[in-house]
């Protein structure tokens, strides 16, 4: 992917992609989600932003190191730290964002590239090109970061129009399932109080077992590899406690597939509880952007969550039983 600080002009068949870095698209995700913290206050943990924004853990502290040190953001330490705008969004442009991982957004080579000894000094296209990428400068500087996070509040909950030239997506696939747990809701709320990097280890076995019983060991349709599990403030929703969930991998070219769904915690009888997990799974684009095949991505994600679910129940429920039975059988020893 061309950065628009290379001009960024490249023919594709009959269409020419204009777009910027990965990295550029990174720092305008983590800019946007600072910009819609900014009425909070609090500042934003690497975690969050990682989580929320679908920024892959391992370039998240670089993306923020580049606004920081741009000046669109301000960091703190401390258990209360973290980052946040260095200024009111309505105050920050996107030109300032983009560059700020990108570099100057100007023209670095000749738009006609290699050619004849004589286009060695001078490009027929030279004042076009350097027009052109003047004009995308200025409607970037001219864009404010807070009117791009407001299009992405909207865009979150539907109210904004589709572009009609809006690029396709691969479908997202619903998932709904649940099990019940023989222990109290309090205990198994407490365990879902300490994050989700409990969750990590078990999800990933479960996606190693679906591999190989649906994908096969050399397929590539399937993620196959777990980064983390992130577990949100825990709300109280009626009879239950509702815990946001987002759970992203490792997949093909480097691509993050990524779970966003709801844990729901609510109590059967004083000694047994559900906990239900409904969300949308996003799968990866195969080679050449093309969606990998939908008839095995689908009932391989839910296998996969349904497995989890039956394993974090299995699991608790052990946890309960040898920390009832430990004290037993020291005092009998004794």
């Amino acid at each position: 992917m061309t950065s628009v600080s290379n001009v960024g002009w490249l023919a594709y068949g009959s269409t020419m992609n204009v777009t910027v870095s990965k990295r550029g698209t990174y720092a305008a995700r983590a800019a946007i989600c600072l910009a819609r913290a900014y009425g909070t206050g609090r500042p934003k943990k690497l975690r969050e932003i990682s989580a929320q924004m679908d920024i892959p853990r391992t370039f998240v502290s670089q993306i923020l190191g580049d606004l920081v040190r741009a000046g669109v953001a301000v960091s703190s330490s401390g258990r209360s730290g973290g980052h946040r705008l260095a200024r009111p969004p309505d105050h920050v442009s996107m030109a300032e964002v983009l560059e700020a991982a990108e570099g100057p957004l100007v023209s670095q080579r000749c738009a006609l590239g290699d050619g004849p000894c004589r286009w060695q000094a001078v490009c027929p296209l030279h004042e076009t090109m350097t027009m052109a990428t003047a004009s995308l400068r200025e409607v970037l500087a001219s864009t404010t970061l807070a009117t791009v996070a407001d299009r992405d509040a909207a865009i979150e909950a539907g109210n904004y129009p589709i572009p009609a030239d809006a690029h396709p997506h691969a479908a997202a696939v619903t998932i709904a399932d649940s099990v019940q747990i023989e222990l109290a809701a309090a205990a198994v709320q407490a365990r879902l109080r300490a994050g989700g990097a409990w969750l990590t280890g078990h999800a990933q076995a479960c996606d190693e077992e679906v591999l190989r019983v649906r994908v096969g060991p050399l397929g590539n349709g399937w993620p196959g590899r777990t980064v983390a599990v992130h577990l949100g403030e825990p709300v109280q929703a009626g009879d239950g406690v509702v815990t946001p969930m987002v759970w992203e991998a490792a997949g093909p070219l480097g691509l993050f597939p990524r779970f966003e769904g709801e844990l729901i915690l609510a109590a059967v009888d004083q000694e047994r509880c559900e906990l239900s997990l409904s969300g949308r799974y996003r799968p990866p684009p195969g080679k050449a952007g093309q969606v990998l095949d939908g008839t095995l991505l689908a009932p391989a994600a839910r296998a996969t969550l349904r497995a989890l679910l039956r394993r974090v129940a299995r699991v608790l429920e052990e946890d309960q039983q040898r920390a009832m039975t430990t004290p037993r059988a020291a005092a009998t020893s004794g």
